[in-house]
């Protein structure tokens, strides 16, 4: 349980069932980050445990705040430091359901004896373990789950993979919940909204450097590859030649941001890497639509051995996203972006 209205209508619709349902909420924050979290009220902020605390008193069920802080410093927070400093774009929020929701925490929950691990995630489990985008394409968030396995899925519940938003509010007014109208949180829980290169900033090691074209002309200065990403338009200063310049590729062993024309983003081959199927294997060449950004649309494309083909050209495949791998709606796995081919 978050404290958002998500997890909360998932609970309340669980007890509804006739379900024996326990509330958990992670606290994640490092301890001097608490006084941000709660300024932000991101998802696992001081704000939302007592949200979640209200919510599972109202629905008369027993409540837990777990501490996985040293967890998720180790297994999100560093590694999102590490891959800015080593020039890629980290989703955070993939690492955080792949190896503390879904790892850490499914198997603690399993240890205590429960028979089931239910969160609030826009996804659903078909056929006897079969993970399959959300029935509102808006709040899909199957592309942050493609590192579950079937033995996982097999002990996991998405409620709300076959609402909308809209109905999802619905219920929490008929359950009379205090969190119904309670705005989204934001993607990245413990980066303030539109702060990240604020954030990046005060806890990583940046310097000026400069900006180049394709071909290593310079263009002029950027301030830190750490806060540059590929396929961003703004924050060079004056270049001196005139825009609009959009980031190619981030150098940060050599301390320079690589710009281009728009046309310059386009790629067709990709070099994936830490690829996993929920089905262990699927044979190859495999046939599939791949998404390379959340929310993105989906391309058709051909993975075989490492290496993702594109039917048709994706403008800004940043190092260090997620590349999932589905047909139709369904997830067969996925990687990380090493590289353009």
């Amino acid at each position: 349980m978050s404290g958002g209205v998500d997890s909360s209508v998932a609970a309340a619709l669980l007890q509804a069932r006739g379900h024996d349902v326990v509330g958990v909420t992670l606290q994640q924050w490092p301890r001097d980050d608490t006084a941000e979290a709660a300024r932000h009220g991101g998802c696992c902020s001081l704000s939302a445990v007592e949200d979640a605390r209200r919510v599972a008193s109202l629905l008369d069920i027993p409540y837990y705040c777990w501490n996985l802080e040293k967890e998720f410093g180790e297994r999100v927070i560093e590694p999102f430091h590490r891959a800015y400093l080593e020039g890629r774009t980290p989703n955070p929020c993939v690492r955080c359901n792949a190896f503390v929701r879904f790892d850490l925490m499914l198997a603690r929950v399993l240890a205590l004896g429960f028979d089931r691990l239910a969160t609030g995630h826009y996804a659903r489990v078909l056929n006897g373990g079969e993970l399959h985008a959300a029935i509102d394409p808006a709040k899909d968030q199957s592309y942050m789950l493609y590192h579950l396995d079937r033995e996982r899925l097999a002990r996991i519940v998405f409620p709300l993979g076959g609402m909308t938003k809209a109905e999802v509010r619905e219920h929490a007014r008929e359950f009379e919940l205090p969190v119904a109208d309670k705005a989204e949180s934001q993607e990245i829980c413990f980066v303030p909204r539109g702060e990240t290169a604020k954030y990046l900033a005060t806890r990583l090691p940046v310097a000026i450097g400069a900006v180049v074209d394709a071909s290593g002309r310079e263009l002029g200065t950027h301030r830190g590859t750490a806060l540059y990403t590929v396929g961003q338009r703004t924050g060079f200063g004056s270049l001196s030649e005139p825009g609009p310049w959009y980031v190619l590729r981030v150098d940060a062993p050599g301390n320079r941001v690589v710009v281009g024309r728009r046309d310059e983003l386009a790629v067709r081959r990709l070099v994936l890497e830490d690829v996993t199927f929920i089905d262990r294997r699927e044979p190859e060449p495999l046939r599939c639509e791949a998404r390379l950004r959340y929310h993105s649309p989906a391309i058709p494309a051909t993975y075989e051995d490492g290496r993702l083909t594109l039917d048709e050209p994706f403008l800004g495949a940043a190092p260090g996203q997620a590349a999932v791998l589905y047909s139709g709606t369904r997830v067969l796995g996925g990687g990380t972006i090493a590289a353009a081919a």
